[in-house]
């Protein structure tokens, strides 16, 4: 990476082959990208001109940070906004400010994505994760250690996103199985996901800025494995807390259930709170509902009532039959159905049922199964109804409950509830239907099921061909054989070409949210160091730090991108602050290789809020935590990986 470089801006403040817009050329001479004084010698007019650039570009970036913090807008839509309002100011030219878009470590990061969907399509990625379900036989401190390890491992290759959407199913799954809170698993799962970001130089986003910024300086971009000293060291100092010191910190959850194989619908039916409103009817020959369908009766909406199951009397007993859309109600059949008791009422005068002796319990037709999901981040499913989202129709599935909350407070009104992120959502279905939900990842991601299948779906050749053709571009990228961006973009085409992933699914794979906030805030990155606000700072940074020691550099180096970290993405952060890493390493004399690696590592120790990273908002719901929780754990991790950063370092990368 860095081979292939953005036009090198030359003194009039445009780029190569770019003139500078009318307008600009005139305040873009005033002040030096260095941080030179104005020369005395201008008219005052444009130095006044050059106090509105530094003015109206922190205004931006102030504005930007808060509507990143604030979340009630798409991280994109901001990055667009800051860019939009640095071009109308006057503060960059739209040619340059949209050239981000064609920027190496963009189409880089566009086809690791589609690399990462190869593994994820062909089954490989779930695959793996399921094994960790034969090596976790053990205690809790087992499990969390082998989780912890796992995680990071995936983490180095894919999204941190990633990782945890395809191993929460399995993770949750294993820990009620083991008799482990949900809470004791899950935030060891987010935090590992964080630790194995620094292990390659692809596995996240800050990792690719902090190289293309060390490439822009002139030095040796970062290679693939480059990270990897710091970040086992990093990992191992992580793994080592959350067993000695984490685990004792963790929330504990309700009464550890017992070992159980497999979960039971039963256990679902309690935590749903669906026990007290379940109750069985009998349908009479002369009821009105004979004959007809789910679909015509339109039960639920009309009633409120929820059909979860039929039973078929026999001579044997009640056989389950499956309740489908468009199969007629028969005689005799016995109902089992969940709502409030007033509904219940209406529904039973409504159609002529009758109360059936049967026990109320949550019970399954033939092929059918429950599964657990929990509503994602930025999910089309966030503010609308279950109506308005037609979910049943999409998914194929019935949803039975839904837990709100940190604590997971059941919701009644199931129909006219809007659906928030974080919202937990208990499906029943088909097995074949609810099986294809571990691909709506973007709009939910399965938590548990009682019964995962064995089949693991994977495809045998396209697997091994993303397989190969992943450890060609790994090797590739390692010995430098071509440009980290050619390397990448060859595998993604090569996995398009050979069917392992199909190009529709290839789109859709890619992070579009984090593409657009990376291209539409390197502009900013621009606008500081042009209107001197980065001069100003390295100027201070040379006043407070002359002297000091280069580790004291580079723990205020990585405190600094941290802190940005909690209220704005990391990716924005690394790209605000590797520009101001490297001017700071030229001003003081040191090499800019272990401040911008300190920026990496900052950018990754996302630990100690819910809302730093999309990672921990996607546990946030299924592991009942609170902010105070992340603020226990995650703030004594975030200071002893600052500090094993600080240490180790300059040994590999010597100041």
């Amino acid at each position: 990476m860095g081979e292939a470089k953005l036009p090198r801006r030359v003194s009039n403040g445009s780029r190569e082959g770019n003139p500078p817009s009318p307008g600009i050329a005139r305040r873009r001479n005033a002040a030096r990208a260095d941080g030179e004084r104005v020369d005395s010698a201008r008219p005052p007019w444009q130095n006044h001109l050059v106090s509105f650039d530094l003015v109206y570009t922190l205004i931006v970036l102030a504005l930007s940070i808060v509507l990143f913090a604030s979340d009630r807008f798409r991280l994109d839509v901001v990055a667009l906004l800051a860019l939009l309002a640095l071009v109308l100011g006057g503060i960059v030219p739209f040619e340059e400010a949209v050239a981000g878009f064609s920027s190496p470590l963009v189409l880089m990061i566009v086809g690791l994505f589609v690399v990462g969907a190869g593994l994820t399509e062909t089954g490989v990625a779930d695959w793996l994760g399921n094994q960790l379900g034969r090596m976790s036989k053990g205690g809790e401190v087992r499990l969390l250690v082998l989780v912890m390890l796992t995680t990071a491992l995936f983490s180095a290759f894919m999204s941190s996103t990633g990782t945890v959407a395809i191993l929460l199913p399995v993770v949750g799954t294993l820990a009620q199985r083991r008799g482990v809170p949900l809470s004791r698993a899950f935030l060891p799962l987010a935090f590992a996901a964080h630790l194995g970001s620094l292990l390659t130089l692809i596995a996240t986003p800050p990792n690719l800025v902090v190289s293309e910024a060390l490439a822009d300086a002139g030095r040796t971009p970062f290679r693939f494995f480059s990270f990897a000293p710091v970040g086992l060291v990093v990992l191992l100092v992580g793994v080592a807390y959350m067993v000695v010191a984490g685990r004792k910190l963790l929330p504990q959850g309700t009464e550890a259930p017992s070992p159980r194989e497999p979960l039971s619908p039963h256990d679902f039916a309690e935590d749903y709170g669906l026990a007290p409103n379940l109750h069985t009817l009998r349908v009479p020959p002369h009821s009105p509902l004979v004959g007809k369908t789910l679909a015509e009766a339109d039960i639920r909406a009309d009633s409120g009532v929820n059909v979860l199951s039929v039973g078929v009397p026999t001579p044997a007993g009640l056989r389950a039959r499956p309740v489908l859309p468009r199969l007629p109600f028969s005689p005799r059949e016995i109902l089992l159905v969940h709502g409030a008791p007033e509904a219940i009422a209406v529904f039973t005068e409504k159609w002529g049922l009758e109360p059936s002796p049967q026990r109320a319990e949550l019970t399954l037709g033939p092929e059918e199964t429950l599964v657990e999901v929990v509503v994602t981040r930025r999910s089309g499913l966030e503010g609308r109804t279950l109506r308005e989202a037609r979910f049943r129709e999409r998914y194929r599935a019935t949803v039975i409950g839904i837990r709100r909350g940190a604590r997971g407070k059941p919701v009644q009104e199931l129909q006219d509830a809007k659906l928030e992120v974080g919202d937990m959502l208990l499906l029943k279905g088909r097995r074949r239907y609810l099986r294809n939900l571990q691909d709506e990842r973007r709009d939910f991601l399965v938590v548990a099921a009682p019964d995962p299948p064995t089949h693991l779906g994977i495809r045998r050749w396209p697997a091994i061909q993303a397989l190969a053709i992943t450890l060609a571009m790994l090797l590739t990228m390692a010995f430098g054989w071509l440009p980290n961006a050619l390397a990448v973009m060859c595998a993604g085409f090569a996995l398009v070409l050979f069917n392992a992933v199909r190009p529709a699914d290839a789109y859709r794979a890619v992070n579009w949210e984090s593409v657009v906030v990376i291209a539409g805030m390197l502009p900013m990155a621009t606008a500081l160091d042009r209107t001197g606000a980065t001069g100003a700072l390295v100027r201070f940074v040379e006043t407070h730090f002359a002297g000091a020691s280069p580790h004291l550099l580079l723990a205020a180096v990585t405190v600094l991108t941290t802190v940005l970290g909690l209220v704005i993405s990391n990716t924005a952060t690394a790209v605000l602050v590797a520009p101001v890493a490297v001017r700071i390493a030229e001003a003081m004399g040191v090499a800019p290789e272990p401040l911008l690696m300190g920026v990496a590592v900052g950018a990754s120790a996302a630990f100690s809020t819910p809302v730093s990273s999309p990672v921990n908002t996607l546990v946030v719901s299924p592991g009942g935590y609170r902010f105070a929780d992340f603020l226990r754990v995650g703030v004594p991790l975030h200071v002893l990986v600052i500090v094993a950063a600080v240490l180790v370092v300059p040994l590999v990368f010597p100041f």
